[in-house]
């Protein structure tokens, strides 16, 4: 019976179509005065909300901050402080390989984080959030463990170029390095759910940044970028760009934010809570090991991807998907929007 009634509350939500999202930035409101039913959540963390209590804040926020950057970061920072926890979503009631549920919202890991922090500054209620939310998990918004972006430089971020765009290369002035990958999805797909497929193997190109030359591209960053944190192995007294068979990947993910003086931050769910951190507060945390870790052969940071925030993502959104935007596509082929 359980299972039942959350499978037809999903599938209600999904049903609402677009009427949750905000399709364009609105004017500036005319009071600040707050609605009553927003108030006693101002002080709330946003991870001790109920699902009715972030629909009622999303609605309220969308009219109290029209930016779309400045609502990413508000959001990130009111989810300051929860727990972190690895592997928290999967496909349940629509499918059972992975029996986590679709969504979490008292619990967080790096992805889950920037996937909900970014749902939620687009949406102004809580079924645009929830359809919003598997559009950007999924590859094409076709909801199920096998189309779920699960590699992140080369599922997530093609996936969702409407939402962001790549700029490493750009803002690194030269300074990129560049690194290949091997992403073996049916290996990765058998292994953790045991389920088999036909995918073949793809070798990914990328590059990162160095960690040592983040200073150069400070100021090229805006509030709501996206961080990816590339990690990788490195031989003992090699160049750090000495890879053993370009074993480099994304390893953690977080969003740019800046402190009231403009210092870079980075805010992300990492052990043991959601956390906001200058990036050279970052990076001497993640490098104050790096001696034991080469020696031991385990994977040390090695830089960063940053993907710009698109200035209109939903606009981006609606040239691919028409007028079923957000798409979001059931297991079986069933449209969430029917």
């Amino acid at each position: 019976m359980i299972l039942r009634l959350l499978r037809f509350s999903l599938a209600a939500a999904f049903s609402l179509g677009t009427a949750g999202l905000v399709v364009a930035d609105p004017p500036a409101p005319a009071s600040t005065a707050v609605p009553a039913d927003a108030q006693p959540l101002l002080a709330k963390p946003l991870y001790q909300f109920t699902e009715a209590e972030v629909g009622r804040y999303l609605a309220y926020l969308q009219t109290a901050e029209p930016d779309l950057r400045r609502r990413i970061v508000h959001l990130a920072r009111k989810n300051l402080g929860q727990p972190y926890e690895l592997y928290l979503l999967g496909e349940m009631p629509f499918e059972n390989y992975d029996p986590q549920p679709i969504y979490s919202l008292g619990k967080s890991d790096c992805l889950v984080f920037t996937e909900h922090t970014y749902a939620m500054a687009l949406s102004r209620d809580w079924t645009g959030f929830v359809r919003l939310l598997q559009r950007i998990r999924y590859r094409d918004g076709r909801l199920g463990v096998a189309t779920r972006n699960h590699f992140t430089e080369a599922d997530w971020n093609p996936s969702n170029r409407w939402l962001v765009h790549e700029v490493t290369t750009e803002l690194a002035n030269g300074k990129a390095v560049k690194f290949d990958e091997k992403i073996d999805r049916a290996r990765f797909l058998l292994g953790r759910y045991h389920l088999k497929s036909d995918y073949t193997v793809e070798l990914h190109h990328d590059a990162y940044l160095p960690y040592a030359e983040v200073a150069r591209v400070a100021a090229g960053l805006r509030d709501g970028d996206f961080v990816n944190v590339v990690r990788g192995v490195v031989k003992p007294g090699a160049p750090i760009n000495d890879i053993f068979g370009g074993n480099a990947w994304v390893g953690h993910t977080g969003l740019v934010a800046h402190g009231p003086d403009g210092t870079l931050h980075i805010i992300h769910s990492s052990e043991p809570v959601v956390r906001e951190e200058t990036f050279a507060s970052f990076i001497a945390r993640e490098t104050a090991h790096n001696t034991e870790r080469d020696a031991a052969g385990k994977p040390r940071l090695l830089g960063f991807k940053f993907l710009r925030l698109q200035d209109d993502p939903l606009a981006n959104l609606r040239q691919i998907d028409g007028a079923d935007t957000p798409r979001v596509t059931l297991p079986g082929g069933v449209s969430a929007g029917l």
